[in-house]
């Protein structure tokens, strides 16, 4: 966390997503990456933390999400409006949908590219980057 010669200190979080909600386990997510948690913040500056995401296969949503939500896309072209659903994306992808929440609850600047960088996220229990953590983590 601290600064030494101008390098800013990344620290690791391991988090895992067994049975938590999408939209919480997103916003604690983007709040690690942009470096809110640090007594040292300032909205311009880049200076998140690393974080890792396991079992993402098993995230929940509240209500009727599941099959009520709703992804879009358009590319700008007539007729080029993409829709599909929560359920189908989440089958398909769950990396993908953990993703896109987070990107939702980033800045749209230049910052959230780096940001994003920094977010490792795994379908499963394995990842890995076990190096980067020590004991007490």
């Amino acid at each position: 966390m601290k600064k030494e010669n101008n390098q800013i200190k990344r620290v690791w979080h391991l988090l895992d997503a067994k049975e938590k909600i999408l939209g919480r386990l997103s916003c604690e997510i983007a709040i690690l990456l942009r470096g809110k948690n640090k007594v040292s913040f300032a909205p311009h500056k880049d200076e998140g933390d690393f974080v890792v995401v396991v079992n993402a296969e098993k995230i929940k949503v509240t209500g009727r999400k599941e099959e009520q939500k709703v992804y879009q896309n358009y590319s700008g072209y007539p007729g080029g409006l993409k829709t599909r659903k929560y359920k189908d994306a989440f089958a398909k992808n769950p990396v993908w949908v953990l993703k896109r929440a987070v990107r939702g609850m980033l800045p749209d600047n230049k910052l959230r590219k780096p940001m994003l960088s920094r977010l490792k996220v795994f379908s499963g229990a394995e990842h890995s980057y076990g190096q980067h953590f020590s004991e007490e983590s």
